[in-house]
């Protein structure tokens, strides 16, 4: 049980970075929010997710990051724009 509720807090947590992480690097939050679901889609693959309420962790705080990202990418272009 104890492993299972380590994998739940990293995937609650850590999708959600590595979108905001991504999109920082290619400055592109789409880019980012594809490069996270293929290294979630090779996790799964190699078998370490397995359990449905990791994938629920998964794609919530994919979604909290996708939305963060988002936000991030669209207030950064209007701060470009404005000096």
């Amino acid at each position: 049980m104890e492993l299972l509720e380590t994998k739940l807090i990293l995937a609650l947590f850590l999708p959600g970075l590595l979108v905001v992480f991504f999109t920082r690097v290619t400055f592109h939050y789409v880019v980012g929010l594809l490069l996270t679901l293929a290294l979630i889609a090779a996790s799964v693959y190699a078998g370490y997710t397995h359990d449905w309420i990791l994938y629920v962790a998964d794609a919530l705080s994919l979604t909290v990051g996708f939305w963060y990202a988002t936000r991030m990418v669209n207030e950064a272009r209007k701060n470009e724009e404005e000096a």
